[in-house]
């Protein structure tokens, strides 16, 4: 747990019974005292007040400016250092927090809470190992410690320890059935668990308990996708933006489920709405493009795509996209040039280097798809429209045997695709193999007879031979 509840930083300054004041006169008042008094408990007092007040607001560095006064004050107060060090780690600065407990644990090496903490920044600063051992010392100080357990738990999910992490977990519900950052938590570990169905029991839980956390409605939303139940996701995303109506996140992933069963409008508006608040969101910019581009809007998808790169200019998914774009419309040249810049960018991306050759091969550049095409079967040796394409073009370049071998891959990978029997009966035609050519022939024709209507144009006088003439009739 990175960031602290402000309420468990006020429960650290024990012994201060006064009720907790917000208001900015008080603060000020706190100030002054500091001001016409050097010494005494008073101003540590005042000193606490004011830190806390920051606090709240999350006004973390003038927070420090005061905790640093507060050490001056009461050096040897394990407590004063330790504050100081929640506030270093909520402004990240971890490696002076960690320096900051480590001096605090020096002053009181009995305090499990000093650890705890260290722990936790130690876990930000991904020393996970470490963390691990704080929770655990912690544990030895005060065997059952929840937040030392609960803090293990999160830091073993991280290292993708989730068994470990649920067990540990559990082990807290024994004891307290309504911790409800556990419930959430065992939720989380479930779902990285792909154990569905348990996640979803825990977030309900929680959410029972806690009923306007945004981030629960938010993940249990996430659940409920990955089991197919759209319109239950899509609810839970609505309750996390009726508690956060900002909840971009929310707003992005909602967008991308309606946009998967093809409600193309409502997912458009939520990725608008996404980019009310975050213009420069690429992602959102990205499947806004998408989403007009499955809709036939090309000019519309040209122009999100172009923003997405526009923001980042290493995004190949939307150089891809806009490329992809311009083929639809028929504008090769522009989709050649977008597909070779996100190849600069990403090179291992066999569905690429299949647009690129395609583009390369409408555009009348032949001996440039068929690199192209090669690069596709290599990083995808089991696309077997690939090696069709592939084997096409090595035909129309009169590479015949070449031609042959890559259509004999295409057919070992699915004996169904017509197209592949038909385009080697072709090859075989060419290279007067004809009893061969006629067999491929009536392959193709038994899987798709619409071939047939363009045998006397690929075949020519195919009519005149009298293998082929029984395929005529």
């Amino acid at each position: 747990m990175s960031i602290y509840d402000p309420e468990n930083f006020e429960d650290e300054f024990e012994g201060d019974s006064s009720p907790r004041k917000n208001d900015r006169d008080d603060i000020e008042r706190f100030k002054e005292q500091l001001r016409t008094n050097e010494n005494g408990i008073q101003n540590i007092e005042a000193l606490e007040e004011i830190i806390s007040f920051y606090f709240e607001k999350e006004q973390y560095e003038e927070a420090l400016v005061f905790a640093t006064q507060l050490t001056d004050f009461a050096p040897y107060s394990s407590e004063s250092w330790s504050k100081k060090g929640m506030l270093l780690n909520n402004l990240y600065r971890y490696d002076e927090a960690i320096e900051t407990y480590n001096y605090a644990v020096s002053l009181n090496p009995t305090d499990s809470d000093i650890y705890i903490n260290r722990g936790i920044t130690l876990d930000n600063a991904n020393r996970n190992e470490e963390a691990l051992a704080d929770f655990d010392y912690a544990l030895i100080l005060d065997p059952g410690n929840d937040d030392a357990l609960l803090n293990k738990a999160v830091t073993l999910e991280k290292l993708e320890r989730y068994s470990e992490a649920a067990e540990i977990l559990q082990r807290i519900l024994k004891e307290n059935p309504n911790h409800k950052d556990a419930l959430f938590e065992l939720g989380f570990c479930y779902d990285l668990m792909d154990k569905l169905e348990e996640a979803i029991k825990y977030y309900d839980l929680h959410i029972n308990l806690e009923p306007y956390n945004h981030n629960a409605w938010y993940n249990r939303g996430i659940v409920l996708n990955r089991l197919g139940e759209f319109d239950r996701g899509i609810s839970s995303y609505d309750m996390a933006l009726a508690i956060k109506e900002d909840f971009t996140a929310a707003l992005y992933n909602k967008g991308n489920v309606l946009a998967s069963i093809g409600k193309y409008d409502e997912a458009i508006e939520q990725y608008k709405l996404t980019l009310q608040y975050e213009p420069k969101d690429v992602p959102a910019l990205h499947n806004l493009g998408n989403t007009y581009e499955e809709m036939g809007n090309f000019t519309e998808a040209i122009k999100y795509f172009t923003l997405a790169v526009k923001y980042d200019n290493k995004h190949y998914e939307s150089y891809f996209g806009r490329g992809s774009c311009y083929d639809a419309l028929e504008q090769y040249r522009r989709a050649l040039t977008d597909y070779n810049r996100a190849l600069e960018i990403c090179r291992e991306y066999p569905e690429l280097w299949y647009a690129k050759a395609d583009a390369e091969f409408n555009l009348g550049k032949l001996k440039e798809s068929l690199m192209s095409y090669k690069m596709v079967v290599q990083l995808a040796p089991n696309n077997y429209e690939a090696w069709f394409d592939y084997g096409d073009s090595l035909f129309l370049a009169g590479y015949l045997r070449e031609s042959l071998a890559a259509l004999n891959k295409s057919i070992e990978l699915k004996n169904t695709f017509a197209d592949s029997f038909y385009c080697k009966a072709k090859v075989l035609f060419v290279m007067e193999k004809n009893a061969e050519a006629v067999e491929a022939l009536q392959q193709a024709l038994a899987l798709n007879r619409d071939l047939k209507k363009g045998l006397e144009t690929d075949f020519k006088g195919i009519a005149q031979i009298k293998e082929f003439s029984t395929l005529l009739q």
